[in-house]
């Protein structure tokens, strides 16, 4: 299995010529190859992880991929004319050659102001874990976790203490499209720190590199 990392938090995984697609946002420039997608997963509604564009592309190119999110992702596809599958937190969705674990139920607190959301993390074949604008953690070992390292509702230490509780033997960071260079390099290695405190290592990847598991 690969994982390439693509804007702010658009992934793609790959198994053979099958690939599963989680959060093409607004901010995603263009994938390189839309056939042979199988799934995408939306974790939420918010417009840096669901663009109708993105997935409208998408479905151009592979018209038999599945589109899993939760009921706040469905609402807000359905006025798009995306249907969506809804998942919950505990659901297993076998989606070949990808099993998908979800967990959790809502966007982090961004502020009193504004409502808290419908999110969902995925874990894809009992390996890879995603977990949205959460800091819901699996509580099952982990080989490589997708880490937020900045956002309006992420402080630095409840980021790291996240990453200390998943405990990944890998991590990268995502979510990085909301900090500058400098930001990000100063995120990244108090998120580095965590990731080696379980033995793990941490990858800084550019949209376009990849990891192998």
């Amino acid at each position: 299995m690969n994982v390439t990392k693509f804007e702010h938090s658009c992934m793609v995984v790959s198994k053979g010529t099958a690939k599963l697609v989680i959060d093409p946002g607004v901010f995603l420039a263009a994938l390189p190859d839309t056939a042979g997608i199988v799934a995408v997963v939306l974790t939420h509604e918010h417009a840096d992880h669901f663009s109708a564009d993105r997935v409208r592309d998408i479905l151009e190119q592979s018209p038999d991929a599945r589109v899993l999110g939760p009921q706040g992702v469905a609402d807000a596809a359905a006025a798009e004319g995306i249907p969506v599958e809804v998942v919950h937190g505990g659901d297993t969705v076998e989606v070949e050659p990808f099993t998908l674990r979800f967990f959790g139920e809502k966007h982090n607190v961004i502020h009193s102001s504004i409502p808290v959301i419908d999110n969902v993390g995925v874990l894809v074949d009992d390996e890879f874990y995603y977990g949205g604008d959460s800091y819901t953690a699996p509580g099952v070992p982990v080989a490589l976790l997708a880490a937020p390292v900045g956002a309006p509702w992420l402080k630095i230490g409840d980021a790291m203490d996240y990453v200390l509780e998943v405990a990944p033997r890998q991590a990268f960071p995502v979510h990085d499209l909301t900090l500058s260079v400098a930001g990000k390099t100063m995120a990244s290695g108090r998120l580095e720190w965590a990731t080696q405190q379980g033995g793990g290592s941490y990858h800084v990847l550019e949209p376009g590199e990849s990891i192998d598991l």
